[in-house]
């Protein structure tokens, strides 16, 4: 771990691969073992935007350039940064909070774009803006100098992972976020990394979902639960080469397909995705040096009770909610991009060979300071 340094107050902002909308986390913290948790929220997208959002990440396909901002993405970006800056002034009311209380926002921005073969992560979000309306410090584009360097940009949460594996009984664990994507963090003793995208996590459940009965997501799991796993799908879907390529490694929001389920019914489709996301969960056990003795998983999928069941049945050991260690696994990204930001402050390491697959080390971010 790093040397003790002051302590911070600093939020994290996150939107992430999902289309859910912004959480907020307040953390006090010095970048490295000092953790104390604030209060956090979250605060749904509104539908326009939302919708914004998906036509965007159909335009950021096209995109060469992480600057890009053609056609509506440059006005999407403008409305999503101004929502942010509401929902920070929102925050701060409902917690009897200042702007001057703040010492730095840690700003991710919505991903339209995840693409490491082409050197490209698109986060729609102007962290100028941000700061220009909050009147605090920003730190955003935390993943640019990763990418920069060789490295894939993602995921970033693996160091602020590590901090919390300070209140984990045993080494080695693996703490599990089930976004849009699902990704995994193995902590080993020292401190040792390790941390790739496992596969889909909520993505393809959601669309599922929204595309068959207007529903967001599968909620409690209760279509999944009603549903049978379709084996001859999920053989197909798990024939992806991406699950037999090594770590480091990260994926885009879309990078797999549902139509191999098209033929299927509301719930076993459900039912499928769900395996197919358990299942590739499973699959990282292959990369892992130990097995975990606890796995540890936050994000939106560990309210779905059938794919937690499914995950279980394809780790060996433990599987929990964050919350049975005391952790609030809805807002452990939003905390983990404030405890990013004060790092990158202090110019401490985000992302590590382990992690990303940079070189080196590497500390990043964006800054936007505020007198």
């Amino acid at each position: 771990m790093d040397s003790m340094g002051k302590v911070r107050c600093a939020l994290g902002l996150m939107s992430g691969t999902s289309m859910d909308g912004i959480d907020v986390a307040l953390l006090w913290t010095d970048g490295d073992r000092e953790l104390r948790h604030g209060p956090a929220a979250g605060y749904p997208y509104p539908d326009k935007i939302r919708a914004q959002l998906r036509a965007a990440i159909v335009e950021a396909r096209g995109l060469t350039d992480r600057a890009q901002r053609p056609g509506t993405l440059a006005e999407v970006e403008t409305a999503l940064t101004e929502l942010n800056a509401a929902v920070v002034a929102q925050f701060l009311a409902q917690n009897g909070l200042e702007s001057g209380h703040i010492d730095v926002i840690g700003y991710h921005g919505q991903t339209v774009l995840h693409d490491p073969a082409r050197a490209l992560s698109v986060q729609l979000g102007d962290g100028g803006l941000l700061a220009e309306r909050t009147g605090i410090s920003v730190v955003y584009d935390l993943r640019a100098a990763d990418i920069a360097a060789g490295g894939q940009g993602a995921p970033l949460v693996p160091v602020y992972h590590r901090a919390l594996a300070a209140k984990v009984p045993e080494l080695p664990a693996a703490f599990l976020n089930v976004g849009g994507v699902a990704n995994v963090t193995w902590v080993g003793r020292g401190g040792r990394l390790l941390a790739f995208d496992t596969g889909p996590g909520n993505a393809l459940i959601d669309d599922w979902m929204l595309q068959h009965t207007g529903e967001a997501h599968d909620t409690d799991g209760g279509w999944s639960a009603q549903g049978a796993c379709d084996e001859d799908v999920l053989r197909d879907l798990l024939t992806h080469n991406y699950f037999g390529a090594p770590p480091p490694k990260s994926l885009d929001r879309n990078a797999f397909s549902a139509d191999p389920a098209s033929r299927l019914s509301v719930a076993d489709g459900a039912a499928t995705l769900a395996a197919f996301t358990a299942a590739a969960v499973g699959r990282a056990r292959e990369h892992m040096p130990e097995e975990p003795t606890i796995w540890v998983v936050c994000g939106g999928g560990r309210k779905n009770r059938t794919l937690m069941s499914l995950i279980a049945g394809n780790v060996e050991n433990a599987v929990v909610p964050a919350e049975a260690l005391g952790f609030n696994g809805d807002f452990i990204e939003a905390e983990a991009w404030a405890y990013l930001a004060v790092r990158a402050e202090l110019g401490l390491p985000i992302t590590y060979p382990e992690t990303t697959g940079v070189a080196r080390p590497m500390s990043g971010g964006v800054f936007r300071n505020v007198p």
